[in-house]
């Protein structure tokens, strides 16, 4: 490490900055949210530093730079125009062993400034040794994202509980309960802004780790269940809840849907156990039942177990099944919805499922009907709507025969989507009469999903202006457009 990262104590502390404009007003902000106490020397303020010195926020000394200002100042900013004021700081600051920071100059510097994440009195902080601002600017993004913005609520929570948790438990047990909090219902109800709730379920933490600790050691209690959307394959789809989630879980059972990289998002430490239905010769599958099962088995461990599912838990994701299976048995639970296989595949490939004109409604259906096919195929092969068949690679041309005995036009616009969202993401477009063959020839596989509408010629009509169409012998790779 080039710098070591540390955080300092700066309440009432003297600061000098050495600079009046917008950079000395940036750092100045910064160091007043720390208590510091801060001295500006510059001839001139820029507004905000007047204001500031004006209310009596800081301490302003209208004067040119001299090392006696540095006299009893724990830090030194310099942020000037000029590099001979900059160097003068630098200078004096080192002579006198005070950390020095000198704006957009590193090799002038002892210390520079991190980019900061502030969940207070959670604060995170970034940094790139100075070789790329914005680089550590954009990590800082990533991780402000990821985190909620109540987390100074939860730290606050548990900071006020700590005594009282030391006097209740002994040493042993204390990490666990606060793995526990912090993992379960209670920090979930904090974040949620459900502070009531979130102290009685904490309360109750307490009563249960007593008894657990005093008369059933070596008894575990009472884990979770996390249902949770992967979405259709992109990690960067995933919900921040989602993520929050698999960084909790101790153990994930994923399905084949899920790829390897958004399993990555899951605590390093997380078991991952695979419940997979494939389909292919030689696949493994899973019964519904055995899923059902290890969920309930790895919850009465007291485990908290991820549920990851491709697309959505409650679109073709049989999510419903698994709550009530784990309703039966009283474990708690919780869902988290991810963006289904359709919102995913349609905005890869720009098509809109709905479009004024053209689709006034949507409709999802799975493409391996049950043996008592119920599904309304006269509704179904109407214009002027948008019907998105999931898992229906395997049986398209079964698929486009039903809609066209139902009435559905052959020269109504199709598309197939194979990995939406994911690298190497294909979009095959073309008419109900031609796209079961068109599939074929380009061997598209499974995941994949077929639109058919109006809606599904709308960049092909697009690009028509500018390209001439294709000849009657294009073969089915011309017409596959790579994302």
């Amino acid at each position: 490490m080039e710098y070591l990262p540390i955080f300092l104590r700066l309440s009432a502390a003297r600061v000098v900055i050495v600079g009046g404009g917008h950079v000395a007003a940036r750092k100045a902000d910064l160091l007043l949210r720390a208590g510091a106490h801060v001295t500006v020397v510059a001839p001139r303020l820029q507004e905000d530093l007047r204001n500031r010195a004006a209310l009596g926020e800081l301490t302003h000394l209208a004067e040119s730079f001299a090392p006696a200002h540095l006299e009893d100042a724990v830090l030194a900013i310099a942020a000037t125009d000029h590099r001979d004021i900059n160097t003068a700081v630098s200078e004096a600051a080192r002579a006198r062993r005070v950390p020095v920071n000198v704006v957009d100059d590193a090799l002038l510097s002892t210390f520079i400034f991190p980019a900061i994440i502030d969940r207070s009195p959670i604060v995170v902080a970034v940094g790139s040794a100075g070789y790329a601002p914005v680089l550590a600017r954009w990590v800082r993004e990533q991780i402000e994202a990821a985190l909620p913005s109540s987390l100074g609520a939860l730290a606050r929570f548990m900071g006020e509980r700590r005594r009282s948790v030391q006097r209740a438990l002994g040493p042993a047990a204390r990490r666990a309960f606060w793995e526990r909090v912090v993992r379960g219902r209670t920090g979930a109800q904090v974040l949620a802004g459900d502070e009531p709730g979130a102290r009685r379920s904490f309360d109750a933490e307490v009563l249960v780790s007593q008894l657990t600790t005093s008369a059933t050691a070596g008894r575990s209690a009472l884990g979770e269940v996390y249902l949770i959307g992967a979405g259709p394959g992109d990690p960067d789809l995933l919900t921040l809840r989602a993520l929050q989630l698999l960084q909790q879980a101790d153990v994930v059972l994923y399905d084949r849907l899920v790829p390897a990289a958004v399993l990555e998002r899951a605590r390093r430490e997380a078991r991952r156990v695979f419940v997979g239905k494939g389909r292919g010769a030689g696949e493994s599958r899973t019964p519904q039942e055995e899923i059902h099962e290890l969920m309930v088995r790895f919850a009465r461990q007291g485990l908290k177990v991820a549920r990851l599912k491709g697309g959505d838990p409650f679109v073709f994701g049989r999510g419903g099944e698994e709550i009530e299976a784990l309703a039966r048995h009283g474990i708690p639970h919780l869902v988290v919805p991810g963006i289904t296989a359709a919102l995913g595949a349609a905005a890869g490939a720009g098509i809109p499922l709905t479009q004024r004109g053209l689709s006034q409604s949507v409709t999802f259906v799975t493409g391996h009907p049950s043996q008592d096919d119920s599904l309304d195929w006269r509704t179904l092969a109407r214009a002027a709507q948008t019907v998105v068949f999931y898992m229906g690679v395997g049986n398209l041309e079964p698929i486009v025969a039903r809609l066209r005995a139902a009435g559905a036009d052959a020269s109504r616009p199709a598309a197939l989507i194979e990995r939406a969202t994911l690298p190497g993401q294909r979009v095959l477009r073309g008419t109900l009469a031609q796209i079961a063959e068109l599939g074929s020839r380009a061997g598209l596989s499974p995941p994949a999903l077929l639109i058919v509408g109006e809606v599904a010629a709308l960049p092909a009509a697009a690009e028509a202006a500018a390209v001439p169409a294709p000849a009657a012998a294009e073969t089915a790779a011309d017409m596959i457009q790579p994302i």
